[in-house]
């Protein structure tokens, strides 16, 4: 993985409107970032894999690639954080964004105060992706560049729209994890926080951070139920206490990473296995098994 100091100072920016781009900079330079800012989706991969940023906004209609695109080529080879700035605010474009690697999905017009609460709160979440950054010597990466300076760059290669995404590497047994006492277990589902490792019985559950963290936090709560409200603020690293950002768009997401997890434990929301839902309330474990 590349340098902390370096990631902790530059973030990406893929929007084709100047004024947006130009917000976006002033918001992220405030916040002590180094900036790369490009217009348009096949650049913007170029320079995540380039830059390796701590954080990188995409807009969702541009030229070339769209970010749903974009987004599914930069999570198959970064960590990134990735925020998702758009006004498409259908579920249907919520589920898309979260579904391609995003970690957050704010509408547009957005406020920046927000924006820089909701990056905040990503930063204080654990950064333990499983995808590594590309090696120089491979032929898919970019060229190695100086470190970015807090200007917008602008980065063309049009190699990138060819680019495969990369399924995730998994051999047929299930990886080495730590002392059994750190695994929480519901029904044959096992989670391990240390090695961030979902288990069904013994075939590997792959998981992005947030659904591991959404999962995390329903099985240690068991029966408990988890309100959106809650959920959105576990996510967050922040206290239950504090709900000044929590609005109707968070609790879609919240919505939006449950039918992501749902599907990938092959849970039925009518007859689940693992997670059930309390209409109006949140969501909580199924009982086990007598």
């Amino acid at each position: 993985m590349h340098d902390a100091a370096q990631t902790q100072k530059t973030a990406v920016i893929v929007e084709d409107d100047q004024d947006v781009r130009d917000l976006l900079v002033q918001v992220l330079q405030a916040a002590g970032f180094a900036t790369v800012a490009v217009d348009n989706g096949i650049d913007g991969v170029n320079a995540v894999l380039t830059h390796q940023p701590l954080i990188t906004t995409l807009d969702v209609n541009m030229p070339g690639i769209d970010g749903f695109e974009a987004a599914r080529r930069i999570r198959a080879r970064s960590d990134t954080y990735i925020i998702m700035l758009t006004a498409l605010d259908e579920e249907a474009d919520v589920v898309l964004g979260l579904s391609a690697g995003a970690d957050e999905y704010l509408n547009k017009p957005f406020r920046p105060r927000e924006l820089r609460a909701r990056i905040e709160a990503l930063l204080r979440r654990p950064r333990t992706g499983t995808v590594s950054a590309v090696p120089a010597s491979s032929p898919a990466s970019a060229p190695q560049a100086a470190p970015a300076a807090p200007t917008p760059v602008a980065m063309a290669d049009s190699s990138m729209s060819d680019m495969a995404v990369l399924e995730p590497a998994h051999p047929g047994q299930p990886p080495h994890a730590g002392d059994d006492s750190a695994w929480v277990v519901h029904r044959d589902l096992r989670l391990d926080p240390e090695t961030r490792i979902a288990l069904i019985e013994d075939r590997v559950v792959e998981l992005t951070r947030t659904e591991f963290d959404l999962l995390h936090a329903l099985m240690e709560s068991k029966r408990r139920v988890r309100s959106k409200v809650e959920l959105t603020l576990v996510l967050r690293g922040e206290s239950y206490l504090t709900t000044d950002f929590v609005g109707e768009a968070d609790k879609r997401a919240i919505e939006a990473h449950m039918t992501n997890l749902r599907r990938k434990l092959g849970d039925a929301p009518t007859q689940p296995r693992y997670i059930e839902t309390v209409r109006g309330v949140g969501y909580r474990l199924t009982s086990e098994l007598p």
